[in-house]
């Protein structure tokens, strides 16, 4: 079974998100979505979201593409990928936070054979939190 794992806020889930896990689910045929934390998102992005962590963890969960959904750790944020061991990581087009040390990170943790991945945007223009915000 190939293990597929993303990453994200998801805090206005919109057709770019969508679109995000139909190509991720693609790559494997398990696939993990982590959402981020709101203190993560408030650190990283310098600013709070929308909706909370539990409703944007419910509301992947109620997307029919996921297979497991998880909160992405306060501490180390590499730690789900050393828990779930996974043989793809898709990135989102635009994706910045905790990508240039994940390379290094796979290494360290002897997962040397996960693939990196980066994904196509869906209408960017149009789909993107921070635009719909």
């Amino acid at each position: 079974m190939k293990k597929v794992m993303i990453f994200g806020t998801f805090d206005i889930f919109h057709p770019g998100h969508q679109s995000f896990l139909e190509q991720a689910k693609k790559c494997g045929d398990y696939l993990i979505v982590v959402v981020a934390r709101d203190e993560t998102v408030v650190k990283v992005k310098k600013q709070g979201t929308i909706n909370n962590e539990r409703k944007r963890l419910e509301t992947i969960k109620k997307n029919e593409l996921s297979d497991k959904v998880v909160m992405g750790s306060l501490g180390d944020k590499y730690e789900v990928l050393k828990k779930h061991k996974p043989d793809v990581i898709c990135l989102g087009y635009d994706q910045k936070f905790f990508v240039d040390k994940l390379k290094d990170k796979l290494e360290e943790f002897k997962l040397n054979n996960t693939k990196i991945i980066k994904l196509k945007s869906y209408r960017p223009e149009i789909y993107k939190s921070s635009k719909l915000k």
